[in-house]
């Protein structure tokens, strides 16, 4: 299958939504009830919230797209929201990296978070942090790879249910 990436834009806005809802479902939905899952799922990705990111909130994206132009996957950063003592202004996250599970294992998450992690180094000025699920040790394996180190925790809501999350943070060179 040919794939290429491409910087999102907001009139991707729609895309980015209903690709975030479909990969993070694939990946987690068998940890939740259906209607914290719905919930969630309903406040988290909407077009608006894309669509804001992108136009206002300082926020960059790319999609994975195949020879058809159907989207595979995604790379989500900007500023950074994570609860952390040491987040400085100006600092940067890497948001959201979902592929659908038929683009795992190629190299495509690698190439989406290189786009990524180099707009952030151009845009921000001490240190990229990273919230990774606790018990997904295989995005920990990969951030630990690109040089992150685990800085702190908090508790991530999904409707009525709280995950344990890893705060992960690569301070860029002077």
């Amino acid at each position: 299958m040919t794939l290429t990436i491409r910087r999102a834009t907001a009139a991707d806005a729609q895309e980015l939504a209903t690709l975030s809802a479909a990969t993070f479902s694939e990946t987690f939905a068998h940890l939740y009830a259906p209607e914290d899952l719905a919930a969630f799922l309903a406040a988290t990705y909407t077009a608006e919230k894309y669509r804001d990111a992108l136009e206002e909130a300082g926020c960059a994206a790319w999609l994975l797209e195949d020879a058809e132009g159907r989207a595979q996957g995604y790379v989500l950063a900007g500023p950074c929201g994570l609860p952390h003592a040491e987040v400085a202004v100006g600092d940067m996250e890497l948001k959201r990296l979902y592929l659908r599970a038929a683009q795992q294992n190629g190299g495509w998450g690698q190439k989406l978070f290189a786009e990524a992690e180099h707009w952030m180094r151009r845009n921000g000025p001490a240190a990229i942090w990273i919230g990774v699920w606790s018990e997904n040790l295989g995005a920990q394996r990969f951030y630990q790879r690109n040089g992150y180190t685990k800085v702190g925790e908090y508790e991530f809501p999904v409707g009525n249910a709280r995950d344990l999350e890893f705060i992960l943070r690569k301070s860029l060179p002077d």
